[in-house]
């Protein structure tokens, strides 16, 4: 499945003025690529990713998701998106329910009405055991409260409930921004396998350079809601075309590299 945004913009009206978040961007994701989104506080990223999610409407252009204009008044198409696309929010105290088990947490999209009939998932409490190992979690997490476990743990269930409908592009805002730093390499680790193994589409927006380059194979750069530079990370970061993407790698204290996890969580 693949994402087409062809001169997309969004533009919000805050106290009677209007406020650019996306201009004119065109961007194709293609099936089992890992996109990494870029760009200093209020380039438009999270922006992007709530269009590709389902989230937000564009003020202007087009949308396609697998070939079909993202029509977001049509039930059959949002159906099809909330199957096919799950997001990993950045900070699991707030995105994961304090009042719910990690068990009742993680089969709740299994339980959607909206995607319910379309879910590949016909025992839901096994699902749960299964998505739970594959984050490295033991059964006997799905009775905590997430409040009973690391910062860590909580990101894992949050990885585990994103992956229980079997989705095929996996969305992530600041996915280890939250997590101390001792932990954010077993988290990242653990994306990169699974994306890996479950053959995922990843789009990830993230400040961290290094993150992007462990990660992603492709990145798009945004400035104040425009994409000034896209393609493989390796060219894009290795020479960088545009001035902007030039003070970005500028600003990190030492060159990004890849990263390790010496310790445990």
């Amino acid at each position: 499945m693949t994402f087409e945004l062809q001169q997309v913009s969004v533009v919000f009206t805050r106290r009677r003025h209007q406020v650019p978040a996306l201009t004119d961007l065109d961007l194709t994701i293609g099936a089992h690529e890992r996109w990494g989104i870029v760009g200093e506080s209020g380039s438009g990223k999270t922006t992007l990713l709530k269009l590709l999610a389902g989230l937000l409407r564009p003020t202007s252009g087009r949308i396609c998701f697998d070939g079909e204009t993202l029509d977001l008044s049509r039930r059959d198409v949002m159906a099809g998106l909330r199957a096919a696309v799950q997001m990993v929010f950045q900070d699991p105290r707030s995105s994961l329910d304090p009042r719910m088990r990690v068990a009742d947490i993680v089969s709740e999209p299994l339980r959607s009405p909206l995607v319910k009939g379309r879910l590949p998932v016909t025992n839901p409490a096994a699902r749960v055991g299964e998505v739970l190992e594959a984050v490295g979690l033991p059964a006997a997490a799905g009775r905590s409260y997430p409040h009973e476990l690391s910062g860590g743990q909580r990101q894992r269930v949050a990885l585990a409930r994103a992956l229980a409908p079997r989705p095929s592009i996996l969305l992530a805002d600041e996915p280890v921004s939250a997590l101390d730093v001792s932990v954010r390499a077993h988290v990242l680790n653990l994306l990169n396998e699974l994306v890996d193994s479950m053959g995922l589409t990843l789009i990830m927006v993230t400040h961290d350079l290094a993150v992007v380059r462990h990660t992603c194979d492709h990145v798009g750069v945004l400035q104040q809601g425009r994409l000034v530079e896209a393609g493989l990370t390796a060219t894009v970061l290795g020479s960088p075309r545009e001035a902007y993407t030039q003070e970005l790698l500028a600003a990190v204290p030492h060159p990004p590299r890849a990263l390790t996890a010496p310790g445990g969580e």
